[in-house]
């Protein structure tokens, strides 16, 4: 299946299945997004789950001034247009600013807007303008209800498809919940609804500058959601996460997607 025609499925919301956004938090280099990207695309082929590639071409909202955001802008986009062609695979990254939205369109198909973000009506409107499909993460700060108005913001602005990701609520000052009830509230929006469940569980504000995270709650999150319904699963993955560069602490490793996914299909089969 092409890229192309795998974005049409996901955009059906197909409820005999699901589909994975999966990569590394950050684009680290070359090698390692063609390795989880080309693992990944093989594992989720077996299992009939319609793959997208995710790695942010530059981290913006880090924790501190010293902490690693990327290898280059243009570098890392070449890198992640260059997964998307010869991998035939879609690919998304996320993006801060109206200028991020036309610069990062040319590389990838589907701009992500981080939770921090989505009530950035200047951002959502330059991003929905480049004709690329929006997926816009829910702010820890927002209701499932409110993010209806994120979805007109970019209906109004442009033809493209709004794609919504939860990634849970604040609970305090360092812990996140995920409330289940906000993925029918935010598919009755008519809109694909995503689970992030890598920032669903990270642990943010911590005294010393680094996000810590609970990655071995990620299969519970994960199966959760795919009981509720939801349409789509994000999950960060790195082949040695205690090494990764950016939010080594959320991620699953590598070689625990598989089984993973294995159960979560098994799970979206019993529910039908």
């Amino acid at each position: 299946m092409s890229k192309w025609n795998s974005i049409s499925e996901i955009t059906k919301s197909n409820k005999d299945s699901f589909f994975l956004i999966a990569g590394p938090c950050v684009v680290e280099s070359k090698e390692l997004c063609f390795q989880v990207a080309e693992q990944m695309k093989e594992i989720c082929n077996r299992l009939a789950i319609p793959y997208i590639f995710k790695a942010s071409y530059r981290k913006a909202n880090r924790s501190r001034i010293d902490s690693f955001t990327g290898i280059g802008d243009v570098e890392s986009l070449e890198i992640l247009k260059e997964i998307g062609t010869s991998l035939d695979l879609p690919v998304t990254t996320d993006i801060h600013t109206e200028e991020e939205a036309v610069l990062a369109a040319q590389f990838v198909d589907i701009l992500q807007i981080p939770a921090f973000l989505c009530r950035q009506t200047s951002l959502l409107v330059a991003a929905a303008q480049t004709g690329k499909i929006v997926n816009v993460k829910k702010g820890q700060f927002m209701s499932p209800e409110a993010m209806v108005y994120a979805v007109d913001k970019i209906r109004q602005s442009s033809k493209v498809e709004p794609w919504l990701t939860d990634r849970g609520s604040c609970f305090g000052y360092h812990d996140l919940i995920v409330d289940y009830r906000g993925i029918p509230t935010m598919q009755s929006f008519g809109v694909p609804v995503i689970m992030d469940c890598t920032h669903a569980l990270q642990q943010p504000n911590q005294a010393v500058g680094v996000t810590g995270g609970r990655p071995d709650q990620i299969p519970t999150i994960a199966k959760a959601a795919i009981a509720v319904g939801v349409d789509g699963i994000f999950i960060e993955t790195h082949p040695k996460p205690s090494e990764a560069k950016s939010d080594g602490a959320n991620m699953l490793p590598l070689d625990q997607m598989e089984e993973l996914l294995t159960r979560l299909v098994k799970i979206r089969k019993a529910i039908l």
